[in-house]
């Protein structure tokens, strides 16, 4: 049986034990950049030219893609960072709703399970 019991705030901090994975910071520039290169062809496409004609407004859109993706993934990161720290600060002031959490293994949670023939 384990007794080990967690703290909600323990939930809620960073520890900096966690590390980012290799995509996880270029993800979203990159999906951005390629969609700006897409929608040059498909600009292209619609307008019965060649798909890679005009190679500039292909290089203009995947830039404005890439930074428009930087600027969404940094976005992102605030937004998160205010929502958890709104999270912590609510949980600092009513600790009475939030006790501390008895942790559980499987076997403990679940069920005996009993094949039925």
């Amino acid at each position: 049986m384990s007794s080990a019991v967690i703290d909600p705030l323990e939930l809620l901090t960073n520890k900096g034990d966690r590390k980012p994975t290799f995509l996880g910071s270029i993800f979203n520039p990159l999906a951005c950049t390629v969609a700006g290169f897409g929608l040059a062809c498909m600009l292209n496409w619609g307008l019965r030219r060649p798909v890679f004609s005009g190679l500039q407004n292909h290089v203009g859109f995947a830039v404005l893609g890439g930074i428009g993706g930087t600027y969404l993934d940094k976005k992102r990161t605030e937004d998160l960072a205010t929502r958890d720290a709104v999270l912590r600060h609510y949980v600092e002031l009513h600790p009475e709703d939030f006790p501390p959490i008895q942790r559980k293994k499987f076997g403990e949670v679940l069920e005996p399970w009993v094949p039925i023939r």
